[in-house]
């Protein structure tokens, strides 16, 4: 019985490693390839695009897979889209990985933006110190407000750099700590962040470090997403796969 997990997110490897171990599932990760240097994985991988929800549905059919997961970034709305498009056209069985977003407490200031065009809106006209914490793929927007500083953290370097007179640049992979966040944010001199609600621990040092700074977050909302069977965590979708194909969960799942 054939799984093909979208993953590029901390919870697709968990969710292929715990499949795996289901001696009667054959589970296929695959990354876009927009990481130069992607973890090891525990199952085979495929890696790069294909072709839209019609190459993906063909892909589905020629590898005669028996259910698709999408375990892709909460911000990865065109692949969540053609994920299942292509299950419906090549009627195979969907579930996704939603990961639930972070909840506002109490000593948090947050502004919410619509995308990451609202986010260099909201930061306003007076110059500024920013920590972009959104990933490389965006971050040339900020180029509209050369005004503030940016510091900027990224898997991947931003290439080309940011057409700003005053940004640095930090490679790093998560998790990482509320402490060394905190720490960072002061040595920076930061006065507001700029997060996608990613959810999850991983990413989450820095929100609470913004929170007991007293730093603003500028915080961009989730786009909307399609409505297939989901779960909040891994062993929640674990045990729906194991459920599809009639397994116990029991099995080290």
């Amino acid at each position: 019985m054939r799984i093909l997990i979208l993953g590029g997110t901390t919870e697709a490897r968990q969710a292929a490693e715990r499949l795996a171990t289901v001696l009667e599932l054959d589970v296929m990760l695959s990354l876009a390839g927009r990481t130069g240097n992607p973890v090891r994985q525990p199952v085979p991988v495929r890696v790069g695009g294909f072709g839209g929800a019609d190459g993906l549905a063909r892909h589905l059919a020629e590898q005669r897979i028996d259910l698709l997961i999408d375990a892709t970034h909460p911000y990865a709305a065109r692949i969540s889209a053609n994920a299942a498009e292509a299950a419906q056209q090549a009627g195979v069985a969907i579930l996704a990985l939603r990961r639930p977003g972070w909840e506002q407490r109490e000593g948090d200031s947050w502004m919410f933006a619509d995308d990451v065009a609202g986010a260099v809106r909201t930061l306003g006209s007076r110059p500024r110190r920013v920590f972009l914490s959104i990933g490389r793929q965006e971050v040339g927007i900020f180029a509209a407000a050369p005004q503030h500083f940016y510091l900027v953290r990224s898997v991947d370097p931003v290439d080309p750099p940011l057409a700003v007179p005053d940004a640095r640049y930090i490679l790093a992979r998560g998790p990482f700590a509320e402490e060394a966040e905190r720490a960072l944010l002061a040595e920076n001199r930061i006065d507001a962040v700029v997060s996608k609600d990613g959810g999850g621990a991983a990413s989450y040092g820095k929100i609470a470090a913004a929170r007991a700074l007293g730093i603003e977050v500028i915080m961009i909302r989730r786009p909307e997403l399609p409505q297939v069977p989901s779960a909040s965590t891994v062993g929640e979708l674990a045990a729906m796969a194991c459920a599809h194909f009639g397994l116990v969960a029991a099995r080290g799942v």
